[in-house]
């Protein structure tokens, strides 16, 4: 039997809520025959096993999905070893030489072309594919947020234009977006596993994925078609994540505090060592950006213009 070419692969604890809108939309996905997908559960305390397994009998034809269940122990029931077993199951189901492991998030729901046009921005040669995320529309989000929201936006698109003005990418254009989370993350299977796999932290274990991957040769990018909807809600299961994110700015709003980001030279300085890191020599030690200190968050964003 062939390996499937692509496997979209879930980590997913207390979603029962959640799933069956991912499940839908996945079977909604553009792309043809049946769509493999790992979805590994775990530590749930509600029927998500039971509203997964009923998807699965409804989408038989469509979804080619396997799903497992795991009780973890406190220490290792954590965001980073979710998706290590998530993405481990999809890698042991695509194929070993050009296969594509997709990393979402079980309370986002992709639009139809979100797997097709991942696929293709691979097969264009990027070895990675972050997919930009919005906050689901069919949610409420209140006003003061959703302004929040755009001026950040704004914010992070004045970095790119910076890093495209000084160290262009060849292979991340303009224009393009600046996400890269698990939530819409594609990676070949062979960076997956020169990388090393899904680092096991509490948190951050997708950033930490890709900062490798980057190490080991990968070329990211992050093409405005690739996107999905991910939930607009401030009670998550993974520290760290969207949930609290969102969390954080509306107590921020709440109490009227400034966000502080890192100012524009910053981001200057930081472009300029990439490109000269850009050009070492065959022979030279490679720099890494994550031996430099932390940026400053020293730049307030105004919300009056």
């Amino acid at each position: 039997m062939t390996a499937p070419r692509f496997c979209i692969c879930i980590p997913a604890r207390d979603e029962a809520e959640r799933l069956p809108v991912l499940l839908d939309a996945l079977a909604a996905q553009d792309v043809v025959g049946r769509v493999p997908v790992a979805l590994c559960i775990n530590n749930s305390t509600d029927e998500s096993l039971s509203v997964a397994t009923q998807r699965q009998a409804r989408w038989a034809g469509r979804l080619d999905m396997v799903i497992t269940s795991h009780d973890l122990p406190p220490a290792d029931a954590h965001a980073g070893m979710a998706r290590r077993l998530a993405m481990d199951a999809g890698l042991a189901r695509v194929d070993s030489v050009d296969g594509v492991l997709i990393s979402t998030d079980a309370d986002t729901r992709p639009p139809p072309d979100w797997i097709g046009n991942a696929l293709r921005a691979i097969d264009c040669g990027l070895d990675m594919v972050g997919g930009r995320i919005v906050l689901d529309e069919e949610e409420r989000v209140a006003a003061d947020v959703v302004a929040m929201r755009t001026k950040l936006d704004r914010y992070w698109s004045c970095v790119r234009a910076i890093e495209e003005e000084i160290d262009p990418c060849p292979w991340d254009p303009a224009p393009r977006h600046g996400d890269h989370t698990g939530a819409s993350l594609a990676i070949t299977a062979a960076l997956y596993r020169a990388a090393g796999g899904v680092p096991i932290l509490p948190s951050g274990e997708d950033r930490a994925l890709v900062e490798n991957a980057i190490a080991a040769g990968g070329r990211l990018g992050h093409p405005m078609n690739v996107w999905t909807r991910a939930s607009a809600r401030t009670s998550g299961r993974a520290a760290g994540g969207m949930a609290d994110y969102m969390r954080d700015l509306e107590d921020r709003l709440i109490r009227d505090e400034p966000t502080l980001l890192p100012s524009f030279d910053q981001w200057r300085t930081r472009a300029e060592w990439r490109r000269t890191a850009r050009q070492v020599q065959v022979g030279e030690r490679v720099p890494d950006e994550r031996d430099l200190p932390p940026m400053i968050c020293d730049m307030p964003l105004a919300l009056d213009r």
